[in-house]
């Protein structure tokens, strides 16, 4: 996959963070900071809007555990924000689920797991045979 517009979001900045984004330029990625330093909630909710509008085609959330943003995330129609801790659920993420947004934890994650983990979702196509099952889980309102 080619150059990617990514929305990113980050409850804290950290060393992480940083790498994290940068890692993603450098790869050639646009990257927008929607949000920086707000509380989980906002930066999980800013990167699903940008993402659901078609602003970034991807997203990446950080916030302490991941759980929070990727909660967060979720909750807006279109996004399926996948929390991540390896390269290989990362790829099955965006394989069999069309994850568009990836969760990172900050307490745990290495800036070497990252970048793994980031390399796996964004080369990673979507399986189109699995697009009845990720049907079932579009909101239903």
């Amino acid at each position: 996959m080619g150059p990617v517009r990514i929305a990113f979001a980050t409850d804290e900045a950290t060393a992480l963070t940083a790498a994290v984004v940068g890692w993603l330029r450098q790869e050639g990625h646009q990257v927008t900071v929607v949000a920086e330093g707000a509380d989980w909630p906002e930066a999980g909710r800013a990167v699903a809007e940008a993402v659901a509008r078609g602003e970034a085609t991807r997203g990446v959330v950080c916030c302490t555990t991941g759980t929070g943003v990727s909660i967060a995330a979720n909750k807006v129609a279109g996004v399926r924000a996948a929390l991540c801790t390896d390269a290989a659920t990362a790829e099955g993420a965006r394989r069999w689920n069309d994850a568009n947004v990836l969760a990172l934890g900050l307490r745990l994650t290495t800036e070497a797991v990252a970048v793994e983990m980031l390399g796996a979702f964004l080369a990673t196509a979507f399986d189109p045979t699995e697009a009845a099952a990720v049907a079932r889980v579009e909101p239903t309102r």
